[in-house]
């Protein structure tokens, strides 16, 4: 009967064991927001609400229009296959 109660208690101290945090669990996702918070120039910048100054309508609409035909799938190039033979060929 005691090792009964025995396995139970064992087991039950296990089960608990296991459903603690790792360290690892505890530092997720700080290396990403670490990385992303580096690549930010000027965090101040969401605060500026002036209009940005730079390409004029027309132009940024030729830009864009470039921009969307870089990811449209072009068909291959034609392939021209060449025959080279090395050595001598005998026919009989």
């Amino acid at each position: 009967m005691i090792k009964k109660y025995l396995v139970l208690i064992s087991l039950a101290g296990m089960s608990l064991v296991s459903c603690a945090t790792s360290r690892v669990e505890k530092d997720y996702g700080n290396s990403f927001q670490l990385v992303k918070s580096n690549q930010i120039l000027n965090p101040e910048a969401g605060k500026n609400l002036d209009p940005v100054h730079g390409l004029d309508g027309h132009a940024a609409l030729i830009v864009m229009e470039k921009y969307r035909k870089g990811f449209e799938i072009r068909s291959a190039p034609p392939m021209y296959p060449i025959g080279v033979t090395i050595g001598q060929t005998s026919t009989r």
